[in-house]
């Protein structure tokens, strides 16, 4: 079956099954209210996470280590922001297992440990992305593969202050 069939046609149908259901056995006022409430706390705990991961983000860039498992996190937070202001149980269910960290942290280093990252950033263009190695020629047409950096002094002495900028470090 097509993902977007699943998304788009079953998951709706079925979710509201469950709410027919569940407005039968509680009533439609107190499912409407608890619908309402699970998003409303469901998008506190979003905020809350949220605000967690950005600052483990920030944490490894400073110390320049690329934060690819924040990143999926950040992701994936988002899909569960989606799920919960969708109205339903399920979708609540769902969002609620991507909000919690100990549901939420395993799967994302799962994700970055199958390199499913580095596959989904190695399209035309974009798998510098995901990867920080970088490949310069030489005069003698090398090829040097690797993290590297250029201080001031070298930069000044090569005589290339206010070139065009082939350093990406300079500003333009």
């Amino acid at each position: 079956m097509p993902i977007a069939l699943i998304v788009f046609i079953v998951i709706p149908l079925v979710e509201m099954l469950v709410l027919f259901e569940v407005a039968e056995v509680i009533g439609g006022w107190q499912t409407l209210t608890l619908v309402v409430l699970t998003a409303v706390i469901g998008v506190q705990i979003l905020k809350q996470q949220g605000l967690s991961t950005l600052l483990r983000a920030n944490q490894r860039l400073q110390e320049g280590q690329l934060p690819a498992q924040e990143i999926v996190e950040g992701f994936m937070l988002a899909a569960a922001g989606a799920m919960l202001l969708t109205p339903g149980f399920i979708t609540d269910t769902l969002g609620f297992l991507f909000l919690t960290g100990p549901v939420r942290r395993p799967l994302a280093s799962r994700i970055v440990s199958t390199g499913m990252l580095r596959a989904m950033g190695s399209g035309q263009g974009g798998g510098q992305f995901w990867s920080h190695r970088e490949y310069r020629r030489d005069a003698d047409g090398n090829i040097y593969e690797g993290e590297y950096s250029r201080t001031d002094s070298e930069w000044l002495s090569d005589g290339k202050k206010g070139d065009s900028g082939d350093d990406p470090s300079m500003e333009k």
